[in-house]
């Protein structure tokens, strides 16, 4: 088992509002996320922060996530206090109003692999080779996509793509989307929407099939991203089993 996890702010923005995480704890169970901060007055910095500190501290003082469907009951319970976090900071933080932050996490365990997400941050499996995603981006024109008022083509160039329909932050209640993932793949890939809308997902493919060792992927990942433009900030969290082999 390897992980690597890197953020970088990219070609155009002048500072980081993506945080990312991978934190182990007893059991050998792994967490990772990724969290792209939103909000004026550097908030989305913040936004993101309280994602991935509550998801560090909150995971290594288990000594096992339990069962799957404890592990989806956890994720869940965790999205509702991290939003009750962020609500809380903009009460006693007045010009922080307004600012969220998406969320991918997954949790790979000895008997189960799954994901959950709230925003437009991906995860993926890499199996046999071949990249897949598993999440569901929370836009606007992903819910045009899906019913049918819109072209996947079209929406990649839609003047409102980055549109969030949910977000940490931003709705009361929240509701995480969990996939249940089967267990055995080459690698688990989260990333922020600065790696996703920058590379498809042949060249995030070719890149996680390219034999370079774990770190050095994610750095040309990035990197990549960085040369087409790097329009925003880009985070990966990754992390190769060995049990797809």
């Amino acid at each position: 088992m390897k992980t690597f996890y890197l953020t970088d702010p990219g070609m155009v923005r002048s500072h980081n509002e993506d945080s990312v995480i991978v934190s182990k704890n007893e059991n050998g169970e792994y967490l990772l996320a990724v969290a792209d901060g939103m909000g004026g007055h550097k908030a989305g910095e913040v936004a993101a922060a309280i994602v991935t500190m509550y998801l560090g501290n909150a995971f290594s003082k288990i000594k096992s996530i339990g069962t799957k469907k404890e592990a989806a009951k956890w994720i869940e319970e965790a999205a509702t206090e991290i939003n009750n976090n962020i609500f809380k900071y903009t009460d006693e933080v007045p010009e922080s109003k307004g600012m969220g932050s998406t969320l991918v996490i997954c949790i790979f365990a000895k008997d189960f692999l799954i994901f959950g997400n709230i925003g437009d941050s991906s995860g993926y499996v890499l199996k046999n080779k071949k990249l897949h995603k598993v999440t569901n981006d929370h836009t606007l024109v992903n819910l045009l996509v899906t019913t049918g008022e819109l072209t996947e083509e079209d929406a990649k160039t839609h003047p409102k793509k980055n549109v969030l329909m949910k977000a940490l932050g931003a709705n009361n209640p929240v509701e995480i989307d969990i996939f249940d993932v089967e267990r055995e793949v080459d690698a688990v890939l989260l990333c922020s929407d600065g790696l996703s809308n920058m590379l498809s997902n042949d060249q995030i493919e070719r890149t996680l099939c390219s034999k370079l060792n774990t770190d050095d992927t994610v750095i040309r990942l990035i990197q990549k991203a960085n040369n087409r433009g790097g329009n925003d900030n880009i985070s990966v969290a990754y992390l190769e089993t060995g049990t797809g082999e």
